[in-house]
């Protein structure tokens, strides 16, 4: 029986919101050459895949962190996927900017939070998790509990591994580096030769180039 990380994987790679490409790397906004792209943003162009990820995040987010008073999306990646989840919860809903408007109000955090409130965080992947603790660290400052944080992917570098456990924020995501790169290899979309690139990329993808 497949798991649900292998199952998510493979939909994933069907409407090509990862990419996997040893041959041809891409560039990142942060400049690293990469043999793996993914865009979750994609997969909200497909309303049975979009639904089947609200259910499971909801059912995850029940099931790992129990009853919550609120959502937070993290911007701008999972504002929609945020607001999905926080709906199918009949839930508020927030999210976090990466910076605070250089007008208006200069809200960091658009939507209405109450202290002490038991906050999950939604975001559509992790990298680093600079960004994502970031928004943490935010909600944090507004006076709520943040109980963790719910992903549809992770790389899984032991970076973000480190930094979610020092700010104490559980992480659950919906499936991981080692399941994509599993399944597409057990499809036939990459061969042993590409899953090692793949491989040796992750030890050290700021220093990597093909």
């Amino acid at each position: 029986m497949k798991k649900l990380e292998e199952i998510f994987a493979e939909k994933l790679l069907k409407v090509k919101a990862i990419k996997l490409q040893p041959a041809n790397p891409f560039t990142w906004a942060s400049g690293w050459k990469s043999p793996f792209y993914c865009d979750n943003r994609k997969t909200l162009s497909y309303p049975e895949l979009r639904t089947f990820i609200k259910i499971e995040l909801c059912r995850v987010i029940s099931e790992q962190f129990g009853t919550v008073d609120a959502v937070a999306g993290v911007a701008t990646g999972a504002i929609a996927q945020g607001a999905l989840v926080a709906d199918l919860l009949n839930l508020p809903f927030v999210y976090v900017r990466s910076k605070p408007k250089d007008h208006g109000l200069e809200n960091l955090i658009e939507g209405e939070l109450r202290p002490g409130m038991k906050v999950v965080v939604v975001e559509d992947l992790v990298s680093t998790g600079m960004s994502s603790l970031k928004a943490v660290e935010a909600i944090r400052m507004d006076g709520c509990d943040v109980v963790g944080m719910i992903a549809a992917f992770t790389y899984g570098f032991p970076q973000a591994i480190d930094a979610f456990a020092k700010a104490k924020v559980p992480l659950v995501t919906l499936t991981n580096y080692e399941a994509v790169i599993k399944v597409a290899n057990a499809t036939g979309k990459i061969d042993n030769l590409d899953v090692r690139t793949l491989e040796e990329w992750r030890k050290n993808p700021s220093e990597w180039d093909r």
